[in-house]
Order: structure tokens, then C-alpha cells, then sequence
């Protein structure tokens, strides 16, 4: 069932991504960009959560439409960027050449800024009149704060900082929650704003999400040791080249896919506690897809 109601809803959000970003023409190096960066692949994880929630809650995906298009954006931007010289250097993202291969280096950090600022304009323009101005206020805080210095971007910093050092496991957590768990908490806390989520619903909700966020970091590290490039469509190793702590180098493999376990483990059970199971069937099950992805 999950893997239908994953086909389904990236097939939908691909084609709502596109729609928004067919209305761009101008620079046609940047439009195009734009449209090869979020079209090129991914599992959409991110505006899937968002239906996921606003389904569990009672709300239709319609709603949430602008929102989880411009996640979808910023997740794209980051991962621009992140393949640049300057940072990982990666000349492969979901089996096909990274941005700035394809189009080049300037134009790369043109198209990553391009897809960051657009989004901002999709969050206000194209939900006005589906929800509320103080909604889409209360939206636009939480995205910047999560995808800036207060969530990814500060995760990222000390992930650079970081590499060739041997570093404690509470600032890998750090690194993990921010980089990669805030963006992964997002789509579920804006659902809860556009549905006015009772806060103990919310906060149990939340949990939910650092839990998902983690596992999926978890994961990756995991992937980047045993994965393979017809999998993961890029290099595996590329944390050992660049000398980056993962869990498997400060707790070994086999720690880190119990860990793991142990962390979907308990984000299921979040659901369970708060909803019968089969309302909550989608998200217990993606928790399970997390853990058992190979790419």
C-alpha cells in the first residue's frame, strides 16, 4: 500500500513543481536549471510527509500544495549547493550529472539561489486565499528558520568545520538534527499550522519527525558504506573521502543499524500511541521504508 501511495503522490507533486516552474522563462539557463535540479529525480519524501499529516488530521492535500512545493525547492537548492566544489564536489546526483556539471559552477550557485528565493515566493503568492495571511506568516518563519542558520544551514557549517576531526557524538547529533532532521520536521509542523493541530497532537507529531530525521541520517551514513552507485545514482565513500564523521565511525556498523532499529522503533510507536493504527498506517510505514531504503 505504501508503495502505491508514494508513486501516487510523487507523480502528483512532480507535476504541481512543474506547473509552478513553467510560468519561468527568463533567463532560460536559470528557468531550465531550476527544472532539471527538483525534476531530476528524488522520492519526494518531504512534501509526501506533508499529505501524510495532513491526511492523518483530516485535511485534504490540496491545501498544502504551495507549502509542499516550496520544501521541495529549498531540499533541491541545498543539494545544489552541496554538490559544488566548494563543498562535497560531486559530479553525480540520482544517477545523472550534478547542476553545476551540467550547466557550470556559476551558473550552479545562480540556479541553487534562484530555487531558494522562488520558493519564498510560492510559500506567500500561491497560498493566498488557501490559507490564512497569519498561516502563511507563521509558515514562512518556521521554513526560514529551519533552512537557515537555525536549522540546515547551521548543521552544514559545522559539518565543514568538522571534517578531518575527530568529533563527540553529541556534535555529529547536532550536525544531523540540523542538516538533515530540521527539513524533515518542516512539512510536518506546516500541516499542523493549516490544520490548528491541538498542541499535544503537534508535539507528539514533532517527536515523530526528529525521530524520521535521524533514522534517515542513520541510514545515509549506512548507505554510504554499503550502498551502491546504481542505487544511490552517486559515489559511495564519499564521507571517508572527505574525512566526515558518520555514526559507523564513532559507534561502528553494526551499532549504528541497531541504533537505527531502535529509532523507528520508537518514532512508530508515536503514532500508535496517538492514533489507531489504521489511520496512522502511512506513517508507520514510511518509518519502515526509511530503514529498509537502499538508496
Amino acid at each position: 500500500m505504501l508503495k502505491s501511495y508514494l508513486s501516487e503522490n510523487k507523480a502528483f507533486i512532480e507535476e504541481k513543481i512543474n506547473l509552478f516552474l513553467s510560468e519561468l522563462s527568463y533567463p532560460s539557463e536559470i528557468s531550465e536549471g531550476m527544472k532539471y535540479s527538483v525534476l531530476n529525480g528524488g522520492k519526494r519524501i518531504r512534501p509526501i510527509l506533508l499529505f501524510m499529516i495532513l491526511d492523518l488530521l483530516g485535511k485534504e492535500k490540496e491545501i498544502g500544495i504551495p507549502s509542499a512545493v516550496g520544501i521541495e525547492m529549498i531540499h533541491s537548492y541545498s543539494l545544489v549547493h552541496d554538490d559544488l566544489p566548494a563543498l562535497d564536489n560531486d559530479d553525480y546526483r540520482r544517477g545523472k550529472l550534478t547542476t553545476h556539471k551540467k550547466f557550470g559552477e556559476a551558473e550552479g550557485i545562480l540556479i541553487g539561489d534562484a530555487l531558494l528565493t522562488h520558493a519564498f515566493n510560492i510559500l506567500s503568492e500561491k497560498n493566498m486565499g488557501l490559507i490564512s495571511p497569519e498561516k502563511i506568516v507563521e509558515i514562512i518563519r518556521i521554513v526560514s528558520s529551519y533552512s537557515g542558520i537555525n536549522g540546515m544551514i547551521g548543521g552544514q557549517m559545522i559539518d565543514i568545520k568538522s571534517e578531518g576531526k575527530k568529533i563527540n557524538l553529541e556534535t555529529l547529533k547536532y550536525i544531523h538534527e540540523n542538516k538533515t532532521g530540521k527539513l524533515l520536521k518542516l512539512p510536518i509542523e506546516i500541516a499542523c499550522i493549516i490544520v490548528d493541530a491541538p498542541a499535544k497532537i503537534r508535539k507528539e507529531l514533532e517527536e515523530y519527525g526528529d525521530l524520521l530525521g535521524m533514522a534517515f541520517q542513520i541510514k545515509d551514513d549506512i548507505l554510504d558504506i554499503e550502498g551502491d552507485f546504481e542505487s544511490l545514482g552517486k559515489p559511495i565513500g564519499s564521507d571517508t573521502e572527505l574525512d566526515k564523521s558518520t555514526y559507523p565511525s564513532l559507534i561502528g556498523l553494526e551499532e549504528s543499524k541497531k541504533l537505527l532499529l531502535e529509532i523507528i522503533e520508537k518514532s512508530k510507536a508515536k503514532i500508535l500511541d496517538n492514533f489507531d493504527k489504521k489511520s496512522g498506517e502511512n506513517l508507520i510505514n514510511l518509518a519502515d521504508y526509511i530503514a529498509n531504503r537502499n538508496k
